[in-house]
């Protein structure tokens, strides 16, 4: 089999000397029919056929298989109506800013000592859905109202992107006022302060709890000694008649992005079973 290169270099050789002769009869240009005729008279210098080639055998698309919940991450859930205000639940709200006026001199335990003010709860609890964490921190303490420093926004985006409205829940911590330094509710201060939720409870008496946290999933389950890992994502009871859905506290997500995930799957849930 003949070189390509050794073809294509006599061609051009041979193009060179036919060019030098019709230059030496006074010719300037060469016109493509002449080239084609001396093609067809020199076979050796017509330049090669290309070699056939196998047609590329393209690859299957890829297809990707997402998840629900991925399907559903970095979008809104649709909003869920407000539900129709009766005179008991108006009632029971009025009963709720008596009780909170009552808690705002709370001294009953030794938090009462370092704390700005009472942190009491907040919202119209028109759809009947409680977020409950563990204690407030130094932003909520500064404020009086649960949830609104960073965590608290977290926990904003994450109420809206499931579709409640933050105003129409209810948001309360199982201790009232901020501990020290932000270190965990001891037992006794848990103890003391929790009649002023389980008035909080009754009064609103909610379809579904979101507990955030461990000691506010631990107390609202019963279940003392369970891990999150245990109790998170399942349905339990409190006093076996108000569903519970313990999830990761907001605080934790800032320091474990990773976690993100397993809230919304969780939220999820307390969706579905809120409208069921």
């Amino acid at each position: 089999m003949k070189d390509p290169r050794d073809e294509l270099a006599a061609l051009s050789a041979g193009l060179r000397r036919h060019l030098a002769s019709e230059s030496q009869k006074g010719k300037t240009h060469v016109h493509s029919m002449e080239l084609k005729d001396l093609m067809t008279a020199r076979p050796e210098l017509r330049p090669l056929e290309p070699a056939p080639t196998e047609p590329r055998k393209q690859a299957p698309p890829r297809v990707s298989v997402a998840s629900p919940i991925s399907e559903s991450r970095g979008r809104k859930l649709p909003r869920i109506p407000i539900e129709p205000q009766s005179d008991e639940h108006l009632a029971n709200m009025e009963k709720l800013a008596i009780l909170a006026r009552e808690a705002a001199g709370c001294e009953l335990c030794g938090l009462c000592s370092t704390r700005t003010q009472v942190v009491f709860g907040r919202g119209r609890a028109r759809n009947r859905v409680m977020f409950i964490g563990e204690a407030p921190g130094a932003e909520e303490d500064r404020q009086g109202s649960p949830f609104v420093g960073r965590a608290g926004k977290l926990l904003d985006q994450i109420i809206d992107a499931v579709g409640f409205d933050r105003e129409e829940i209810y948001v309360a911590n199982i201790v009232k006022c901020r501990p020290p330094q932000n270190r965990d509710p001891k037992p006794e201060e848990i103890e003391t302060c929790t009649p002023y939720l389980r008035q909080q409870i009754e009064l609103i008496n909610p379809k579904i709890i979101c507990a955030l946290g461990r000691f506010a999933a631990q107390f609202l389950t019963g279940k003392p000694k369970a891990t999150m890992g245990q109790l998170r994502g399942k349905i339990h009871y409190y006093q076996d008649r108000i569903m519970v859905l313990p999830t990761y506290h907001p605080a934790a997500l800032l320091r474990n992005p990773h976690w993100k995930r397993v809230v919304w799957e969780d939220v999820q849930i307390l969706r579905q079973e809120y409208l069921r």
